[in-house]
């Protein structure tokens, strides 16, 4: 390729002296990416004009603190001298955390996934000066990532208006996935029957979850199965989910010894996982095994909200009592060395030494065996079965066993801590806040525990404070006293979610005000009334190459999903023509592409699930409307909204003339019509809601 290209010399990694720009920022992905010889810098408008003013094209590399790809690329070409001198000299380098930056990456991710069918992290983009896409994809080896730098500068040198050209076309490409065709139907439960059909066909009813690998855990998918399962007594479909929560439990994707789920399993008995963490991923899962245990009253259910909130709280709580983004994949070895993992697997020899005279039961419990074998003479402990088939096995009661894992637990827990912990991302992120809130209020409902609602109201106060503004806008992040990032819909939706559960249990209506000021704004400023779904962005912030619209419900559900499910809600408070209007418009707009691939709609099958049958009130009104609401909460109504009112004067229409002084009423309701009061719960038939 003649002079234009850097001599390459022989592998020379370092970490330059000085700090890039990324070290003023405060986002721990990107301080790690401070002292690369990389001459990475922010994404903002001075170093986007950087770009225009200079004609030089973009690098945008996205990742995550906790992403273990995104470490192997930094370490194998980021912290390369060669490879940085080939960055600095033809491109303007820009590092992105994808989580606080989910709407950059959006819409990178939705160009990569049309050039090459795939996406994933790191997520690497070429971009014209002006920012629109020209090539990308995920990880790449040192040499083929320097090879197609060489190439694209070179084209870019030589024929410009052929990336010119192609960067028109894809950018078409990415106008049209945010153009959906809806569909006037009103069959909802024939698409749902389709699409319940057409989802069993990809269950595994022997390991739980999806027939493939890598499994993902997917708490909304589970959640909306499970619903459906109990209200049309589908026995065979209960079972399935119930099989995978019980899998999951047992699996090593599960932290046996200190709480907390990893992201997925990279096998298919949930057993090996991508070791991190993620605050989404443990919120969900409480809200999920919560629900569960309603229905259910299964003790490990229980054991498992309990053991993952210790967790949320010994690792992933700030002082100010809100909560950390993740703990990572990586950590050092007893030897130095960084490696996935490194502080959750066990040696056998270690596990003997440990466990000493009750090393045989722990080995049968936590197949420390073939089974449970990973690789390098590491042991991911995993279960096979329930305690009481283990008690039965192996001639041992109950109780004696909980001491046992009691013991076992202590014991591993302290020996673990003398090793080298996972790195903490401790950016706090308000929509996965959000979901925490909706997380602890979830487990309080279900085992009337008062300190799980203590902890929602505690950071619900925190936000509420000092993320959220006077005009109703809300921040992104905070980190250090600060908040720097406009808030995206998933941050409104997921709060105004958390918002309308807190005030279903306390009562309080400054929870139902603030979560009816954030939706209004969020129409204001997200809401496309010719689309008739939200934009991720609001109107306000600065434009990017397309303006995004997240509908396909994920490992977390689509910012739109959970927004239309809470218009809903909250159009029963007050019989809300236009937030009822907007929730029934996203839903139709929805439908063509829920009966195209239905695991990929679950919070939208949920939303129709409620508009496809009767929908329940359950409203208490009175003196002691607390301690009843506290009693309904317990049982799994999840076709029902549960609310009420110690106000005599309350102003929402739902409460209107309900209020009898010195009585506490349960009106159970549905459309704003009552069916049926009474002072007793147990006067209401609970098998037909």
């Amino acid at each position: 390729m003649g002079a234009f290209f850097i001599k390459h010399i022989d592998h020379h990694t370092s970490m330059s002296s000085s700090a890039n720009q990324l070290i003023n920022e405060t986002s721990p992905y990107l301080l790690q990416h401070a002292y690369n010889p990389v001459d990475w810098r922010p994404w903002n408008p001075e170093t986007l004009q950087i770009a225009k003013e200079n004609n030089k094209l973009i690098i945008i590399s996205i990742g995550y603190a906790a992403c273990h790809w995104c470490h192997v690329m930094e370490h194998e070409s980021f912290e390369d001298s060669d490879v940085a001198t080939l960055m600095n000299k033809f491109y303007v380098p820009i590092k992105i955390d994808r989580e606080e930056r989910p709407d950059i990456d959006q819409v990178y991710m939705s160009a990569v996934q049309l050039m090459t069918g795939q996406g994933g992290w790191p997520l690497n983009i070429v971009a014209l000066p002006d920012g629109r896409p020209i090539w990308g994809g995920t990880y790449f080896p040192k040499e083929n990532w320097m090879q197609a730098l060489e190439k694209i500068a070179l084209l870019f040198q030589q024929q410009p208006k052929k990336l010119e050209e192609y960067a028109d076309k894809l950018q078409q490409g990415m106008f049209t996935l945010t153009t959906i065709e809806g569909t006037s139907s009103n069959d909802y439960t024939a698409i749902l029957s389709e699409s319940i059909s057409k989802w069993k066909t990809y269950l595994d009813n022997e390991l739980g979850g999806i027939n493939r690998v890598p499994k993902f855990m997917m708490p909304c998918n589970y959640k909306f199965l499970l619903h459906y399962a109990h209200l049309k007594k589908d026995n065979n479909l209960l079972d399935h989910v119930l099989l995978t929560l019980d899998k999951m439990a047992y699996g090593g994707i599960y932290d046996q010894i200190g709480g907390g789920f990893s992201r997925y399993s990279t096998d298919e008995k949930w057993h090996i996982p991508h070791f991190e963490k993620m605050l989404y991923d443990n919120a969900q899962i409480v809200s999920l095994y919560s629900e569960a245990f309603k229905l259910t009253q299964k003790p490990l259910y229980k054991e498992i909200v309990y053991q993952t909130l210790d967790f949320i709280a010994e690792e992933l709580t700030a002082p100010e009592g809100i909560f950390y983004s993740a703990l990572d994949a990586d950590s050092k070895d007893a030897t130095g060395k960084s490696k996935e993992g490194a502080f959750y697997v066990w040696t056998k020899a270690e596990l003997i030494e440990l466990c000493s005279d009750s090393f045989s039961l722990f080995s049968t419990y936590y197949n420390i065996n073939s089974y449970g074998y990973w690789e390098e003479e590491n042991y991911v402990l995993i279960r096979t079965q329930s305690d009481e088939d283990f008690c039965k096995k192996q001639g041992i009661t109950q109780q004696h066993l909980a001491e046992l894992k009691q013991h076992w637990n202590t014991t591993l827990k302290k020996e673990r801590a003398k090793r080298n912990k996972p790195p903490l991302d401790d950016k706090c992120l308000t929509g996965w806040n959000g979901l925490m809130i909706s997380a602890y209020i979830d487990a309080f409902t279900a085992f009337k525990e008062d300190k799980f609602k203590d902890k929602a109201i505690c950071c619900a106060n925190f936000l509420a404070k000092h993320l959220i503004e006077e005009n109703g806008s809300l921040y992104r992040n905070y980190k250090n006293g600060k908040a720097t990032i406009n808030g995206y819909l998933e941050d409104y939706a997921t709060l105004i979610q958390a918002f309308i559960k807190m005030y279903n249990i306390t009562l309080d209506p400054k929870w139902y005000r603030l979560a009816k000021k954030l939706s209004s704004y969020t129409i204001t400023h997200f809401y496309n009334t010719e689309k008739r779904l939200f934009h991720f962005t609001s109107d306000l912030d600065p434009k990017l190459v397309v303006r995004s619209i997240e509908y396909e419900d994920n490992v977390i559900p689509s910012s739109n999903s959970i927004m239309a499910t809470n218009l809903f809600l909250l159009a029963k408070f007050e019989n809300n023509l236009d937030f009822k209007n907007i929730s029934n418009k996203a839903l139709q707009t929805i439908l063509t592409k829920i009966e195209d691939y239905p695991m990929g709609y679950a919070n939208w099958l949920q939303l129709l699930l409620h508009n496809s049958a009767k929908f329940y009130e359950l409203i208490v009104v009175g003196d002691s409307a607390n301690e009843q609401i506290k009693k309904l909460h317990q049982r799994y109504l999840p076709h029902t909204l549960i609310t009420g009112s110690t106000d005599k004067d309350a102003e929402l229409i739902l409460f209107s003339q309900k209020y009898k002084s010195g009585k506490t009423l349960i009106y159970l309701c549905t459309d704003q019509a009552c069916l049926k009061t009474t002072e007793n719960i147990f006067d209401i038939d609970w098998k037909n809601i």
